[in-house]
């Protein structure tokens, strides 16, 4: 992957987020793909189950939130990249998230994983010193 597509299919991914329906998933996700919402949780995996996480995730395309990414890193079919997203209003949330994204050799994600931090999280387990 070169940095220019995963920035147009990061460009996708935030289109398709914002549009009603799930038809554009099979545009950035491959048939089979698996998309964890954290590194712990178990995957969605094909674009059913990623359809089915979308829908139930986003409170649909008017949803107010505003995105900001900087790629990180591209090496060969893989990338991370570093997100920013501000929800609101009326709620107003605030996220900050990496995204590890593999790519199949037609330039569509065939496995997404995020880590995403909000403030006040804590940075260690309770109990963890």
């Amino acid at each position: 992957m070169l940095r220019e597509e995963v920035e147009s299919w990061v460009a996708g991914y935030e289109r398709a987020w914002r549009t009603a329906g799930t038809e554009s998933l099979e545009a950035l996700f491959t048939e089979k793909a698996s998309y964890r919402m954290s590194p712990y949780e178990e995957p969605a995996v094909g674009l059913g189950q990623i359809a089915e996480l979308w829908e139930r995730e986003r409170e649909g395309p008017d949803e107010a939130f505003e995105m900001a990414h900087e790629i990180v890193a591209v090496e060969g079919d893989a990338a991370v990249v570093r997100i920013a997203v501000r929800y609101g209003p009326p709620q107003h949330l605030e996220y900050r998230d990496l995204w590890v994204v593999r790519f199949d050799p037609d330039g569509r994600c065939s496995e997404f994983e995020e880590w995403p931090f909000w403030p006040g999280q804590q940075i260690v387990a309770e109990g963890v010193q």
